[in-house]
């Protein structure tokens, strides 16, 4: 199976996505990558969406990457004696650490963590940022605030504290539960949800011992302000811009989107872009013109993948919201408009052999009649190397590590190939050939660029590049055993 675009989908399984027809709809709709949601559902039910999976990436021989996302530290309030509250512009209300049960002036917030970290000034979103109050005086247990934007307070809606840097661990118990759970089951990529900085990264891939990618959610201030680090420490991002747009004000969120994708295609770190892309698709069969008008931006601000949650989720159009986001990016991708933008867009930071090695391929490939750029890889580095590098023709990536293949399907324009492992070039230009020709990517009369490293099946060795026929006969003719 072939896609007609470059960029990737992320479809969020849940309810209306949890049986073997409806996860193979999505997948033939478009979905390159499943994103199993851990603040929803058991871990018997994430079990058997996995499965599905597996059986859907056996049945059409095309790898399929699987993406848990932890849930993250989850701040809330307590409960009220009424169940809730009206809070009026300029009204005092008081947060603590007295489990009573909360009244018109105050309640329970069990997290003294917060009230560490808070000072005078600091404000605090209730609710998705529908109520918000300043901090007057604070304490060791307790704050102090003035409404400045009212409404109903209840039991258990969650607490944002924007403007600072809480001394609370990216991974609650249960996080680090799921994360094992995830890693025993085989996902390829583990989301963090909440980070704040770099070592919240290192305490995940600690814990993941290699089993996994590790992708930073970016739904937080400090991790904008820190996210050079993040960055680093990561091997993917995800654009969360739903808690982002609540903790920043909304008018921040489109350039610091454009400025983070900037910055992950530099480095050659993939990026999602996620949150509320097709969220009246969850209702409807049809989406707004601004809703897709929006996923169009990301894909010609060079994202990497675009994400539906709810949408494909909970919604009742989950096909159809895959399908919409698929005919999005095939339009975009034919807009001459598109190859302008993502080339004027290209700043890599180059550095080492394999940077010019990619580098190189993709200029011989624009500049002379090459069908795709084939590259084989054990870790998968190089695969972003040439995806950072956008070419005008497909990649294909051939790799006998099952685990880089499903890993690497995430990544801008990359299909996934398994292979074997290689003894001479020869055995992979043959293999290269094959692959661009069984998946429609070439016929006998073009041409492929190749790139490999030697010695074969080791990780950091790409030295070596390529231009090959695709047919066999000639590569057998041309090249010395």
């Amino acid at each position: 199976m072939r896609r007609l675009r470059n960029v990737k989908i992320v479809a969020t399984l849940g309810p209306s996505s949890s049986d073997y027809d409806s996860i193979k709809a999505l997948f033939v709709a478009g979905a390159d990558v499943f994103r199993l949601n851990m603040s929803h559902g058991s871990h018997e039910e994430h079990r058997a969406r996995h499965a599905i999976i597996r059986q859907l990436e056996a049945e059409f021989g095309r790898p399929i990457a699987i993406l848990a996302d932890l849930q993250g530290p989850k701040l809330r309030v307590g409960t009220f004696a009424a169940h809730g509250a009206e809070l009026e512009d300029g009204d005092k209300f008081r947060f603590d650490l007295d489990e009573t049960p909360g009244a018109t002036h105050r309640v329970c917030l069990p997290h003294p963590e917060i009230f560490q970290a808070l000072e005078p000034g600091s404000e605090l979103l209730v609710n998705d940022g529908k109520i918000r109050l300043v901090v007057d005086d604070c304490g060791d247990d307790f704050a102090n605030c003035t409404v400045t934007v009212g409404g109903t307070i209840s039991d258990r809606k969650g607490v944002n504290v924007p403007d600072v840097v809480l001394p609370l661990a990216a991974l609650s118990e249960k996080d680090r539960k799921d994360l094992e759970f995830a890693c025993e089951m085989g996902v390829d990529w583990l989301a963090l949800s909440f980070v704040q900085r770099p070592e919240d990264v290192e305490e995940a891939r600690d814990l993941a011992k290699g089993r996994a990618a590790i992708l930073s959610k970016i739904e937080k201030p400090s991790a904008v302000r820190s996210f050079d680090e993040i960055l680093q420490a990561s091997d993917g991002i995800m654009v969360a811009r739903g808690d982002l747009g609540v903790e920043l004000p909304v008018q921040a969120v489109p350039p610091i989107q454009k400025q983070l994708i900037r910055k992950c295609r530099t480095w050659a770190k993939p990026v999602i872009v996620a949150t509320q892309m097709l969220e009246s698709m969850i209702e409807s069969p049809m989406p707004t013109r601004a809703e897709v008008s929006d996923v169009a931006t990301a894909i010609y601000e060079g994202a990497d993948a675009v994400m539906l949650s709810a949408e494909s989720a909970a919604g009742n159009y989950p096909v159809e919201a895959v399908e919409t986001m698929n005919n999005v990016a095939i339009s975009v991708e034919k807009d001459p408009t598109y190859r302008e933008v993502i080339e004027a867009s290209r700043h890599a930071a180059r550095q080492t052999v394999a940077d010019g090695i990619v580098a190189a391929a993709r200029e011989i490939a624009e500049t002379t009649d090459i069908a795709a750029i084939c590259a084989y890889t054990q870790s998968g580095k190089t695969i972003a190397l040439i995806a950072r590098e956008r070419p005008r023709v497909p990649i294909i990536a051939l790799s006998p590590i099952e685990a880089t293949l499903r890993r690497v399907s995430l990544t801008w324009g990359v299909h996934a190939v398994p292979c074997g492992e290689l003894e001479r070039f020869k055995q992979a230009v043959v293999n290269a050939a094959r692959a661009a020709r069984d998946f429609g990517f070439a016929d006998e009369t073009q041409q492929i660029v190749v790139t490999a490293g030697v010695p074969f099946n080791v990780q950091g060795t790409t030295n070596i590049l390529r231009v090959a026929p695709c047919d066999e006969r000639l590569i057998y003719r041309t090249d010395p055993e």
